[in-house]
């Protein structure tokens, strides 16, 4: 039997040793999402964040033919600054990690990488859905796929609000997947507090979510948890002002026929011009305040571990 390719940093290494909390990030918000500095610079702050909650951070991507659980900082540099890293999700990791190709991990392909690392929780910024006009292009995010089969929970601040929210909903309770809002009711839309669209469940605290993440196991159901935390207030655009600009977007992307994996990133990009940088900076907000409850969710695992 194939060695399990996986490398683990020296201090994801003494977490799992002394069972302390441990908290998986995903890379291509590093790779995909902005530019050199700008890009290690939150990179390090999201880890930061989850070391002054008391946590121990797992930032994952694939380098030489190895899956990497936590990178130094001359990995996360080199990281940053190279060129043609592939985006990586269920369908592609293993052909990666076969040809010693770079990878960054998407919300997917971050999930499988924690649980062979042995991580249940995860901290993102939204994760992927249904996206507009998916009836004709049956384009459908990964990531809800993801979350009905491996194990993790994963933090994020909703669905991105360029998706089509409430068949997002649809498909991950037609999976199974329990979505959990953190501290309100309605479902937030990245950027946005509220979406207008009630969440399943609600949950108010870090050790109820840890709970429940327990208690699938022992009942022995497949997947994840998604927990929709909202955006902190100060950073939120509103939803009445955000979506103008979402709209515009889309309208672009399907007028220049942008299909398939450039599609998030298109509209991320012409929402961030729109919005003269307004959407980067809830974007690390949210990745930051994520961050912050992943690991206090990892640490209520780590008491019953």
């Amino acid at each position: 039997m194939t060695t399990l390719p996986l490398t683990c940093s020296a201090e994801v290494l003494r977490a799992r040793e002394t069972g302390a909390p441990l908290v998986a990030l995903e890379s291509t918000i590093i790779t995909h999402g902005m530019p050199w500095p700008q890009n290690v610079e939150t990179a390090r702050a999201v880890e930061a964040e989850v070391r002054a909650a008391g946590a121990v951070p797992a930032t994952m991507a694939v380098i030489g033919g190895r899956i990497h659980a936590g990178l130094d900082d001359a990995t996360l540099d080199q990281l940053g600054q190279a060129q043609n890293v592939a985006k990586l999700s269920r369908a592609d990791i293993a052909a990666c990690l076969a040809s010693g190709a770079t990878g960054a991990t998407t919300v997917a392909a971050t999930m499988i990488c924690a649980r062979l690392a042995g991580i249940s929780v995860f901290a993102t910024g939204g994760i992927g859905g249904v996206h507009r006009g998916a009836e004709d292009s049956f384009d459908i995010s990964a990531d809800l796929l993801e979350l009905a089969q491996t194990p993790v929970t994963v933090v994020a601040a909703g669905a991105k609000a360029i998706l089509d929210l409430p068949k997002t909903l649809e498909v991950l309770e037609t999976h199974g997947v329990p979505v959990i809002a953190f501290g309100q009711d309605d479902f937030p839309a990245f950027w946005s507090r509220v979406s207008g669209l009630k969440a399943p469940l609600r949950m108010d605290s870090a050790a109820e979510i840890a709970a429940a993440h327990r208690l699938r196991c022992v009942l022995g159901l497949p997947g994840g948890q998604l927990v929709a935390n909202p955006i902190p207030v100060e950073a939120e655009i509103p939803r009445a002002e955000i979506m103008p600009h979402v709209e515009a977007a889309l309208a672009e992307a399907a007028a220049q026929g942008i299909a398939a994996k450039a599609v998030t990133p298109f509209l991320l990009q012409r929402i961030f011009e729109r919005t003269e940088g307004r959407s980067l900076k809830a974007n690390i907000a949210l990745v930051l305040s994520n961050a912050r409850l992943a690991a206090a969710i990892a640490a209520e695992l780590a008491k019953a571990s």
